[in-house]
């Protein structure tokens, strides 16, 4: 063990921060040309290999077969790489001899002898897809690293702004019916639903405007979640439900 005392960081002379960050990509690319994209999820991390620009080879059957193998020795070395754990689905392309899949298999077998945790390997079945498990000894790279989004809560995707404005609108139908007695009201909004609203919405906003005979005064707040919109009473300020 040596003392590392130059100016320059560690991590930025060696280049492993860029490791680390390369170790989390979704896609990874094979030297082929071909690629292989990771899903991790609740229940099993899915494999799929693409042939990506590894497609100018005459022999069609060669060409899948190399993109299988390379594929095989990446899976490999990411499962460690991200010490990933628990039932893993390899969507391989399509081999229509059996000794090419025999061969992809065996390919297989051999890189994860080297792992030191315990792997249960099935053969590749009619449908391309290769299915293993890997015992679990700790959590996953992924999963010590990162934590849900407190956004989308985990599931990787929000509404749109066209479905929050259906939302709101839905929504100020029924205060609006529920407080005939009120007048004016404030509509506090995310900036990106507020751009919807304003572009694509306001003739609807207006037309709700006359028929409660209202007012209706809307506002952008950083602060809110972009699924989220809050309605006030402007005379008392008190937050309205539906």
């Amino acid at each position: 063990m040596q003392l590392y005392t130059e100016p320059t960081p560690i991590f930025e002379k060696y280049g492993i921060q860029k490791q680390i960050d390369d170790a989390f990509h979704r896609q990874v690319w094979l030297p082929c040309g071909g690629y292989i994209v990771i899903d991790e999820t609740e229940a099993l991390i899915a494999i799929d290999v693409n042939t990506g620009r590894n497609k100018g080879a005459k022999d069609v059957e060669k060409t899948i077969l190399q993109t299988n193998l390379e594929a095989v020795d990446e899976i490999s070395r990411q499962l460690r790489l991200r010490n990933i754990g628990g039932l893993i689905i390899g969507d391989f392309i399509d081999m229509k001899g059996r000794k090419d899949q025999q061969a992809v298999l065996n390919r297989m077998k051999e890189r994860l002898r080297r792992d030191k945790a315990k792997t249960h390997i099935l053969p590749i079945s009619s449908l391309g897809l290769m299915e293993m498990t890997r015992q679990r000894a700790q959590e996953s790279l992924s999963g010590s690293i990162y934590e849900n989004c407190p956004y989308c809560h985990g599931r990787g995707t929000v509404k749109s702004s066209m479905t929050m404005s259906v939302e709101l609108q839905r929504t100020l139908h029924q205060v609006l019916r529920k407080h005939t007695d009120l007048h004016e009201f404030k509509v506090s909004v995310s900036p990106h639903l507020l751009a919807r609203l304003r572009s694509d919405d306001e003739e609807l906003l207006v037309e709700i405007e006359r028929r409660y005979a209202c007012r209706l005064s809307f506002r952008a707040d950083p602060a809110l979640h972009h699924e989220q919109f809050v309605i006030t009473d402007v005379a008392t300020g008190s937050e309205m439900k539906p």
